[in-house]
This record gives structure tokens, C-alpha cells and sequence, in this order.
């Protein structure tokens, strides 16, 4: 079932074009990677879906809403149900792991006693529950990912938006978080749009997997034909 469309997006900076005639559908439980090198728009494309910009012309709609269409944005991030993990994790760094789960739970206006039940929860679910109350500076690398985790997830999103998540960790650790990453995806059910440059792990994490060149689509198929189109590709060089 259709729960996400790009439809005929653009996007500007400074005149420059970042997207062109950028359309996409997404269905619900969907692992869709964007894969791409550096400027090719694909964290342009989450930027857009989250809501903090908006196209410059088209529409984007989320569950047959339209949130944001032709320079305007019609949805605010707030009310579309999405989370996001960043690249640098952006972990509040005087709160500990509890407040850092509890923070856009109170912003929710979730009361404590449910507050702090479903951060019980998700920690049991990441394995951090030990660390309840640390700080992130006291964590290690692949610790501070789980949290940024259970912090986006723990607001029961719609969609999970993750831009380059683990391309600061070491290949072992990386290797273990997109395991991670795919059996919360498969118990939780929510659709993830995952951007990265790393071919292994946008094989390993997506169920279809959108190739990006200049702010353009250039592929948009399954894992295994996207893996025919590089050998092709590389059997031409």
C-alpha cells in the first residue's frame, strides 16, 4: 500500500539545482536506501520528506496528506509522524540516556508513568538497559547510535529517516548495527528511507534501493537488480 509520493520535486540552492523532477512512491514497511556519492541531493531528499525545507516545485505526500508543495510547506516536521537519525547522532550531551528518551516524550505531553515504561521498554529492546543513566560521553560509539535509536524510535514514527548513520564506526561495528537496524525494522514495521555511499550496506539494509546521480534518479529496483547494474557497469570499464 502507497504511504509516501514525491511528485515531480525540485529543489534550489543559490540557483543551483539540487533535485530535478525528483518522483518517488514509497509503500508502507518499505526499506528503501538512496545511494549515491556526496551532492547528489539524497539528504536533500530527507530534508524535504522530514519537512525542514520545502520543494521548490511538485508535492510530497505522506499517508494522503500533502505536506509540502510548490515552496510551501503545508505539514509541520512536528505533526508528520516522522523520526530522524543524523550522521553526528545530535545526543543532548548534559542529559542522560533516560532524558534524552524522555525528551520529545514530553514535548508529546506523554505522561511519566508512560514515559518511563516505554523507555524501560525500548532500552530492553536496543540492550542498553544498564545504562539508563548514563551520559553520552560515557558511552562508546556503538552505544550512542543504539540511544540515537531508541530516541527516534521510541516515538512510535511512521517512517524512520536515517542520513549516513554509521559511516563514523568501524566495519565491525557497522557490520553488527545494520543487523541491528534491519530486525527493529522487521518487528517494528515502520517504513525506513536510509541514505548512504557505501554499496555493502545499502545491499545489506534495503528491500529496494534508489541509485542517485546529480539530483536525479538514475536506478530505482530491487537489491538484486541494482547489484546487476554495477557489474554490468563495472564489466564496461
Amino acid at each position: 500500500m502507497k504511504f509516501i509520493e514525491f511528485k515531480n520535486v525540485s529543489k534550489h540552492y543559490s540557483g543551483q539545482s539540487v533535485l530535478r523532477d525528483f518522483s518517488l512512491e514509497i509503500d508502507m514497511g518499505e526499506r528503501i536506501v538512496i545511494l549515491g556519492p556526496s551532492g547528489c541531493g539524497k539528504t536533500t531528499v530527507l530534508r524535504l520528506l522530514a519537512g525542514f525545507i520545502a520543494p521548490d516545485s511538485g508535492q510530497i505526500i505522506i499517508g494522503a496528506q500533502r505536506v509540502a508543495a510548490e515552496g510551501k510547506i503545508i505539514i509541520e516536521p512536528r505533526a508528520r509522524n516522522l523520526g530522524m537519525v543524523f550522521q553526528d547522532l545530535a545526543l543532548w550531551p548534559h542529559l542522560t540516556v533516560k532524558g534524552n528518551l524522555a525528551f520529545g516524550l514530553k514535548a508529546k505531553g506523554v505522561p511519566e508513568k508512560d514515559r518511563d515504561q516505554r523507555i524501560v521498554e525500548i532500552l530492553r529492546h536496543m540492550q542498553m538497559e544498564a545504562f539508563i543513566d548514563s551520559r553520552p560521553a560515557e558511552l562508546s560509539g556503538g552505544q550512542q547510535q543504539r540511544v540515537a535509536l531508541a530516541r527516534a524510535l521510541i516515538l512510535q514514527p511512521d517512517v524512520l529517516l536515517m542520513d549516513e548513520p554509521l559511516s563514523s564506526l568501524d566495519l565491525e561495528l557497522n557490520i553488527i548495527l545494520r543487523k541491528e537496524i534491519l530486525k527493529l525494522q522487521q518487528s517494528i514495521g515502520f517504513v525506513l528511507l536510509y541514505v548512504t555511499h557505501d554499496r555493502e550496506e545499502a545491499f545489506e539494509i534495503g528491500s529496494r534501493i534508489v541509485v542517485m546521480k546529480a539530483g536525479k534518479i538514475v536506478q530505482n529496483a530491487s537489491v538484486e537488480d541494482i547489484k546487476d547494474y554495477y557489474r554490468k557497469l563495472s564489466l564496461n570499464y
